[in-house]
């Protein structure tokens, strides 16, 4: 059987103004070959030095057992900043906890429980619209990414994408994303703060418009919180949750930032997730028709039905594996270490790759290849402890990851159990790396009602 698509990897050595030029385009492709098998690599330019991590204990060092020693580098917050602001995505150290410690409480206990009939809407929601196109052949990414931003609506704000500021959000946030590359001049090369970013026309002035939008939002939360009117969703637990160290609330600036960055990471991951999950069942028919026969059991709007959902499970992990939304992440060092009898010196950016991890060659059991049936061996069970990071781990893993899975098994479920997917031989997606992993020119299939 053909393997999923994969994107094709840069000669070996290259100059650091071509690296740069294909890092921009796409940071998939602008990675050499040899990543998949490298427990480490190093690459020099004039500016830094960046080392790429896939040995399980190095990466354990720095995102579980030692995650203050190496804070998020503001090399890839440069080309997000004019959009998430302070963000809890951006920030480090005692700002970073102290939006966390706020933040968390949200998605923590039986909170996932009670927001699950707003997921199940919008599920229902989804699979309605696509009723339209029966019997058309459809870019899957511009429904997914419609989805996406449903379910954060209505878990956010109790609101479906219909209402005219969600509306709004979500249309502008399209134009973000065709304006925003991951990285721009300053990943590259250090900039003083007081220079200007190059940013490409347009993206500053479409994160204020969002930026604008969503303090709409918040503001009239904050307005609903004081009356005592507000309902009980995410947007307004966290409004109304104090920082137990400091007692503070976060102030609707504040808040702005992180809506900004639940929008981006809850909306741009798990469409990205979900249009791939559903080109592998379109290229996969057999695994398709056994999800669609489970997903018999969504009768009702009841969280225990996602006990049932095993194969849809084991799926979106194999789907999460093959195409993590977030590529890589990049830390930075704050004393001199010594990883693999090498010297890594202060300031060193440590990427650490899920793409590559997900596929290394000295990990994984047919590593390029979709097979569900991983997570019940020994290798897949090994390598889901040690070397699965869809989510990041430690200190700073998603805190919305509990969520993103129930929102994808349930929205994918819900689509195979009405309609069946069927790929396009002539338009196979290549995944590309801007703010997620999407495809080049879409993911296009072929919708027919079962």
């Amino acid at each position: 059987m053909t393997q999923p698509p994969k994107p094709p990897s840069r000669p070996d050595k290259v100059s650091l103004w071509r690296y740069a030029k294909l890092f921009r385009a796409d940071l998939l492709s602008a990675q050499p070959a040899r990543l998949y098998r490298a427990w480490m690599a190093e690459f020099k330019t004039p500016f830094f030095r960046s080392y790429l991590l896939n040995q399980p204990e190095l990466i354990k060092t720095v995102l579980k057992e030692r995650p203050d020693d190496f804070p998020k580098s503001d090399r890839i917050g440069e080309g997000l900043r004019p959009l998430l602001g302070n963000s809890v995505f951006l920030t480090n150290g005692e700002t970073w906890k102290r939006q966390r410690r706020i933040i968390n409480p949200a998605f923590e206990g039986g909170r996932l429980r009670d927001t699950f009939p707003a997921i199940w809407d919008a599920a229902e929601a989804a699979a309605a619209r696509l009723d339209a196109h029966v019997g058309t052949t459809l870019e899957i990414e511009a429904e997914t990414s419609h989805a996406a931003a449903d379910v954060i609506f209505r878990t956010l704000f109790s609101i479906p994408i219909d209402h005219h500021l969600a509306r709004d959000v979500f249309d502008e946030f399209k134009t973000y994303q065709r304006s925003q590359p991951l990285l721009n001049l300053a990943a590259f090369i250090p900039l003083p703060r007081w220079m200007p970013r190059f940013f490409k026309r347009g993206t500053k002035a479409s994160a204020a418009r969002i930026r604008h939008l969503i303090t709409q939002l918040t503001a009239a939360r904050m307005d609903e919180i004081d009356a005592g009117i507000a309902p009980d969703d995410l947007a307004t637990k966290i409004m109304t949750t104090a920082d137990p160290v400091t007692g503070e609330k976060f102030t609707t600036d504040e808040m702005v930032d992180q809506v900004a960055i639940f929008f981006l990471a809850g909306h741009e991951t798990s469409a990205s997730a979900l249009a791939w999950t559903l080109y592998l069942m379109a290229t996969h028919p057999e695994w398709q028709d056994r999800l669609a026969e489970e997903a018999q059991a969504l009768d009702r709007c009841d969280f225990a039905v996602m006990s049932k959902l095993r194969l849809s499970r084991d799926v979106f992990r194999e789907a999460l594996r093959l195409y993590p939304p977030v590529p890589m992440m990049v830390r930075e060092t704050t004393c001199p270490e010594q990883f693999r009898d090498r010297e890594v010196p202060v300031g060193a950016q440590l990427v650490i790759s899920p793409w590559h991890l997900h596929r290394h060659t000295r990990l994984w059991d047919n590593p390029d290849g979709f097979d569900p049936t991983r997570w019940q061996t020994e290798n897949g069970k090994k390598c889901g402890r040690e070397a699965y990071i869809p989510f990041s781990a430690g200190a700073r893993v998603c805190t919305g990851a509990g969520f993103a899975m129930v929102e994808g098994q349930l929205i994918l479920s819900r689509i195979l159990r009405d309609y069946r997917v069927i790929a396009d031989p002539d338009r196979v997606p290549v995944p590309v790396a801007h703010l997620t992993v999407r495809s080049q020119a879409g993911i296009w299939l072929r919708l027919e009602r079962r």
